[in-house]
């Protein structure tokens, strides 16, 4: 969630007190209470020298209106009302008094209703604050009403344009959850698949040599042990951001270590342990390159490797070559085996190959994989390093 839009709306942000902070809420009361008495003070306390008795009723009534936009958050429909009875009270007593002046705190109230509560609540509130205009009216106020109702419009339409920019901020922080659950579901998809396939490849391989060789048998079920204990963990990290609770959670816990190009060589083992060679080659210096570019260049290599356990026939030998420049990184995985009757040897072809594509475009690379002419399946991406994330 993005953190800085949430503090920024908070004091709109719910509809009720629950939903802002304590500090927020202070904050609102601070300001409503402080615009007014900056407002309506002077004039009360100017007009009301000339009444005698009234001024202290009416400095009563605008401590009473102040006191109230305490709760306008929790209960603000009973604060409207409060405090639209306040503010012409104040004006019947002091009538040259502005009634857009003595109805100020109504209309900081009207506004805060708008913004957080129910529309249609909201345009009955609008509707009853224009009331007290005729009176205005009759009263020969002149221009005076027409700035009130300008005043009343002004105020609802701020609280409604503040309800859309919170329901903007709502609706781009449920995307973002969407888009980075989708992102999750790939990663666990690449790690899960691959490690399932080579649990398959070891487990055929120990069938095949548990009695003639034990010791190489032991060692293949060690190394399903070891991949079924990987992909439960990716699966629990699944189920947490897919979980009830999963929009609550804010931080989620680090795995360690994360994919790198620094664990190519476990990668390797992995696929070593089904019987293939993998030649693992590296030019340039790793540290340094930005987090998208090293897990994209991991994922490939992942893709790759899982590739050509699952439809290289025959390929005993995979080589991986890994290049760091200063503008980009270059990743290049090559197989010697026949690729399988009907599968395309276009790049996009199948999900995993979708899944590196995707993955290549976001970080603003290239990407080619197909057969090669002599036999084998080659993978090659180029990544840029400058202005990746």
């Amino acid at each position: 969630m993005d953190r800085s839009s949430g503090r920024s709306g908070a004091v709109f942000a719910g509809e009720a007190s629950g939903g802002l902070s304590r500090r927020a809420a202070r904050a609102l009361w601070w300001g409503s209470a402080g615009l007014v008495l900056v407002v309506m003070g002077p004039p009360v306390l100017v007009v009301g020298a000339e009444h005698g008795r009234r001024l202290p009723v009416a400095v009563a009534l605008v401590l009473v209106q102040v006191c109230a936009l305490r709760w306008q958050v929790r209960a603000p429909v009973a604060v409207l009302a409060v405090n639209a009875v306040a503010g012409l009270a104040v004006w019947a007593l002091l009538p040259a008094v502005s009634l857009t002046g003595a109805l100020l705190a109504a209309q900081v109230t009207l506004c805060v209703l708008s913004a957080t509560g129910s529309r249609r609540v909201s345009v009955w509130a609008l509707a009853a604050m224009c009331l007290p205009a005729p009176l205005a009216f009759a009263a020969g106020g002149g221009a005076g009403p027409a700035v009130y109702l300008l005043a009343v419009v002004l105020a609802w339409t701020a609280g409604q344009w503040r309800r859309a920019q919170q329901a903007r901020i709502r609706s781009e922080t449920r995307r973002a959850v969407v888009e980075e659950r989708a992102r999750i579901a790939r990663e666990v998809h690449d790690v899960v698949a691959h490690t399932l396939s080579v649990m398959v490849v070891q487990a055929a391989a120990a069938d095949d040599v548990f009695t003639a060789r034990p010791e190489q048998a032991h060692q293949a079920l060690r190394a399903i042990e070891t991949g079924a204990r990987s992909a439960l963990g990716e699966l629990r990290l699944l189920l947490r951001a897919f979980g009830p609770d999963a929009e609550q959670e804010e931080v989620v816990e680090q795995r360690e270590p994360g994919p790198s190009l620094a664990r190519l060589d476990e990668l390797a083992d992995s696929v070593r342990a089904t019987g293939r060679a993998v030649h693992v080659s590296r030019e340039g210096a790793l540290d340094g390159l930005p987090a998208a570019v090293d897990l994209t260049a991991y994922r490939i290599v992942q893709e790759a490797l899982t590739n050509t356990l699952r439809h290289a026939v025959g390929a005993d030998e995979v080589s991986v070559r890994v290049t760091v420049a200063a503008e980009c990184v270059e990743v290049t995985v090559v197989d010697n085996g026949r690729t399988q009757q009907g599968r395309s040897a276009a790049a996009g072809a199948g999900r995993g190959l979708v899944g590196m594509k995707e993955r290549v475009r976001l970080v603003g690379g290239s990407l080619r994989a197909g057969a090669l002419p002599g036999g084998g399946f080659e993978v090659a991406a180029r990544l840029p390093v400058e202005g990746a994330l």
